[in-house]
């Protein structure tokens, strides 16, 4: 089975580890990877932002980096809902790159998603000693129905205890280009996310976006909760690179 892994923009610049955690835990499962040198972003800033020609180039970019995969997959709803949702609409008048990409968004998959759904993985190579809680991010969520997936490979880690949020569903201010036109709205909701984060008493938030994770973490330490921990999802399952 051949895996095209598209790390993502962010994940590149910011916080690489958790690409190479993705990378252990697909090849752990017995998947070939392939990850281009050249991939980029997947055009979702540009399409959040009204350019729609920015955003079709990148998708014709990333159609032609992943077509002779056997899957996509991303550590990352939100990159992983825009290739499966929204490269349709942008390529609706080019028939030929409709067909692409419909081929390539029915074989696009978040990382948790991928590990159950299609693999049906049972065991993960993580141990984790301490209480987490998971915080639903929308583009995954609402996308691509990234729920049950996250917590049942979470539930596989030795030593790992889940306690949920209030409302682990609610959105933590970040929305992509949002944050950045509506700061002060954004900053009220990450303040909410961040109380009910407190209310768990867990030593952890985990969640599956690195967009989400920069803005959580950055509230919180802004109140002055310099202990309680920010991670992806993929870190804890891989483990650390030994």
């Amino acid at each position: 089975m051949k895996v095209g892994l598209f790390v993502t923009c962010l994940v590149d610049l910011v916080r690489p580890r958790i690409g190479f955690s993705a990378l252990r835990l697909l090849e752990g499962a017995g998947c070939e990877v392939v990850v281009p040198g050249r991939q980029t972003c997947c055009g979702q800033p540009a399409h959040n932002s009204g350019d729609r020609a920015a955003a079709l180039a990148l998708a014709r970019k990333v159609v032609r980096e992943f077509d002779d995969c056997d899957y996509l997959v991303t550590p990352s709803g939100s990159c992983g809902g825009m290739i499966r949702t929204h490269y349709a609409d942008l390529a609706r008048d080019e028939p030929a790159l409709k067909a692409a990409v419909d081929r390539l968004a029915a074989r696009t998959y978040e990382l948790t998603d991928f590990l159950v759904n299609v693999l049906g993985v049972q065991s993960v190579p993580g141990r984790f000693e301490g209480t987490v809680t998971y915080h639903d991010s929308c583009s995954g969520l609402r996308e691509l129905g990234v729920k049950r997936q996250p917590r049942a490979l979470l539930g596989m880690v030795p030593g790992l205890e889940i306690r949920e949020m209030a409302t682990p569903e609610y959105c933590c201010g970040f929305g992509g280009t949002f944050a950045v036109k509506y700061g002060e709205i954004s900053g009220r909701i990450a303040e909410r996310k961040c109380e009910d984060i407190a209310t768990t008493g867990a030593g952890t938030v985990v969640l599956g976006d690195l967009g989400c994770m920069l803005n959580i973490e950055g509230r919180l330490r802004r109140r002055g909760d310099t202990t309680t921990r920010v991670l992806h999802v993929a870190e804890v399952l891989a483990g650390p690179d030994e």
